[in-house]
């Protein structure tokens, strides 16, 4: 059996994650301060991967980074990037799809700190960057973990996005749901059957951890 597309789902779904904790950590404290418009334009734009059909934003991102015209054509002529048919583009697709399930949970957790903790913070002489990173962060590590977790087993489970920027190229973009797709379509039951039991034993690991992981988090008081 081809374990190419489990670990190609694997490492998508890592690098997905880690890009987008980096991304996501100060976007979300960002718009946890304030209510500007702009600010509630930009959330509902990150919102949107969440109700769009994840094949609606594939084809614009297909149309987006094509090689022969507009944005992917200038990065293919100045810089060499092709983000279609290719892994980067995976990546960059993931990144766009699953950031509201990075940046929503943090988001959250940081608005329903009480704001004396910042204030008692400040008072201390410690900067804004000091208070969030000392003080802010480690009252809301399971949120934090809740939205690790949920990126990660997201992007496990993509299809239309990935399909339609990557294509189906072994070892390069043949992802785990591809792969289970394309069983399938060849009614091989028996491989689809085997792609998608390690998709879900996986996915379920991921979702109990969470759950036992916030149940069991011992919080020290917030004074």
């Amino acid at each position: 059996m081809d374990l190419n597309p489990i670990w190609l789902t694997l490492r998508l779904a890592l690098i997905t994650t880690i890009l987008l904790f980096i991304i996501g950590l100060p976007l979300a404290w960002w718009l946890s301060k304030g209510r500007a418009f702009y600010k509630i334009l930009l959330e509902a734009i990150i919102t949107i991967p969440l109700v769009l059909p994840p094949s609606v934003l594939g084809f614009y991102l297909l149309v987006a980074f094509s090689p022969r015209q507009g944005l992917g054509k200038w990065l293919l002529e100045y810089f060499n990037l092709q983000f279609v048919f290719s892994f980067k583009g995976l990546v960059l697709a993931s990144i766009i799809y699953s950031i509201p399930f990075m940046v929503g949970p943090i988001k959250s957790a940081l608005q329903q700190l009480p704001s004396s903790l910042s204030d008692a913070s400040f008072s201390l002489g410690k900067s804004k960057w000091q208070t969030f990173i000392h003080v802010l962060l480690p009252n809301i590590k399971a949120p934090l973990f809740t939205a690790m977790v949920l990126t990660f087993a997201h992007t496990l489970g993509e299809f239309g996005v990935v399909l339609m920027i990557g294509g189906n190229i072994p070892n390069v973009t043949r992802v785990a749901s591809i792969a289970i797709y394309d069983s399938v379509e060849q009614m091989d039951y028996g491989t689809a059957n085997y792609y998608s039991l390690i998709l879900f034993s996986i996915t379920f690991l991921l979702v109990v951890t969470v759950f036992v992981y916030n149940k069991y988090q011992l919080k020290s008081p917030i004074l």
